[in-house]
């Protein structure tokens, strides 16, 4: 390990509805319709906040996703579900995915910062070009745009919304001219109790990573490996410092793929039964769409096929995630797994997330671990089913951090603005 770093984590929970295994639905704990019952996310709401966790993520879905791969295709609208959530909480910060690709940036910044006044200050904006040809024809459009041009409509589209939340502030109109945006004007809601909603870069592509160093203030980062997360950690720091930012702007949080138990058999057990309860067909159908390649006509007990391990033939017609991609590659090229080694090693979903399987305390070590090496300023949990999951991160995990300095003891700040800046300092590199 090493040298040990002040301050203490920064926890979010990536709530994926009812949990990241499709099979999270089926538990006498849940309600058929749970997902759109205000109780059960006010109770997500209220178990974060006993815990004193920092943030909640919620992923927009502008589609119906597709069952064989997605755990969740159903999903509410973020700000609409998170603006409920706020009234039963008062400190966790809630963070809401919206495209840059569908929607428009002066009703997306004023939506924005009029949520953020009634969660008081606790709104943040995860940002996200959005892929898939079935988006694109919700919003009247033929196909999805190449993925440069995604980007660079995002890189305009971001610039906007923060001269518009400036102007909330200045009283004065902005005159934006360019590629894709000609807006005169300013917003009607006043500047909320952390100024603006924090702003969220999800994706590890070399376009979101160079948006993420010049105006994130949080990444969604998706690493399989230590060593690979140090890399990724550094190399977004220094996106900041080359924007003329102090590198402890930008918090990284990767996601981490968790099923917990009291011994490890018992947590290997948990995350077996939900997985083998779901489609037989999931884990390959994940796999084939995050690589680029139908992963069904692999053979299980044999490794990789070479010709599936270089670049991506097209970046700009791949539909999968290029962060997720580059995590996996690297990850199999490392440890030469067979793919039912690989798809085991990453539970189940063939994702660019890590997986976790364990005790609390193994994950404290976990946690403890990355932090001190400067791989990571906090994680983003993604329980394998929330109903059950959840509790057990806020009343096992939190207070073995505690005990270790490495999480607070109460919530000492208001907004997530001052969560954040309340965190860990980053580390010289």
């Amino acid at each position: 390990m090493t040298n040990k770093r002040s301050g203490h984590v920064i926890l979010g929970i990536n709530v994926l509805v009812l949990g990241y295994l499709p099979a999270a639905w089926k538990t006498p704990l849940l309600a058929k319709d749970a997902f759109i019952d205000p109780d059960y996310w006010a109770n997500i709401g209220r178990t974060a906040e006993r815990g004193t966790l920092d943030a909640l993520f919620l992923a927009d879905g502008p589609l119906l996703g597709d069952p064989a791969y997605d755990a969740n295709p159903i999903r509410l609208e973020p700000t609409v579900n998170w603006g409920q959530v706020a009234t039963t909480t008062s400190r966790v910060g809630l963070v809401s995915t919206a495209s840059s690709t569908f929607n428009d940036p002066f009703e997306l910044a004023e939506r924005l910062l009029s949520w953020d006044h009634q969660t008081g200050g606790r709104a943040a904006w995860n940002v996200v070009t959005t892929r898939g040809v079935n988006a694109a024809r919700n919003f009247g459009m033929p196909d999805i745009p190449f993925r440069d041009d995604r980007y660079d409509r995002a890189r305009e589209f971001v610039d906007v919304v923060r001269a518009l939340w400036g102007s909330a502030a200045t009283g004065r109109d902005i005159d934006f001219h360019g590629e894709f945006f000609d807006i005169k004007g300013r917003l009607r809601v006043p500047p909320s109790k952390q100024g603006q909603p924090i702003i969220f870069q999800a994706g590890g592509s070399p376009q979101g990573r160079a948006l993420a160093g010049r105006v994130a203030e949080g990444v969604f980062a998706a690493e399989l490996t230590k060593q690979q997360a140090i890399e990724h950690y550094r190399l977004v720091k220094n996106f900041a410092r080359g924007n003329g930012r102090s590198p402890d702007d930008i918090k990284i949080l990767p996601g981490l793929l968790l099923s917990l138990g009291s011994s490890e058999e018992e947590a290997r057990r948990r995350s077996d039964e939900i997985h083998d309860a779901g489609p037989p067909s999931y884990s390959i159908a994940w796999l084939s769409q995050a690589i680029g390649y139908d992963a069904s006509t692999f053979a299980l007990d044999e490794p990789f096929p070479e010709e599936v391990l270089g670049p991506v033939k097209d970046s700009q017609t791949f539909l999968g995630s290029i962060g997720f991609r580059e995590s996996i590659i690297t990850q199999i090229r490392k440890t030469n797994p067979t793919v039912r080694e690989y798809l085991k090693q990453t539970r189940y979903t063939g994702s660019g997330h890590a997986g976790f399987v364990g005790t609390p305390e193994q994950l404290a070590d976990h946690i403890e671990d990355w932090f001190h090496a400067g791989a990571i300023d906090g994680f983003n949990l993604q329980p394998d089913r929330l109903i059950d999951g959840l509790p057990v991160i806020v009343d096992e995990l939190v207070p073995i951090l505690r005990k270790r300095g490495l999480y607070r003891h109460a919530y000492e700040t208001e907004t997530l603005r001052e969560h954040f800046k309340a965190a860990s300092p980053t580390p010289s590199f």
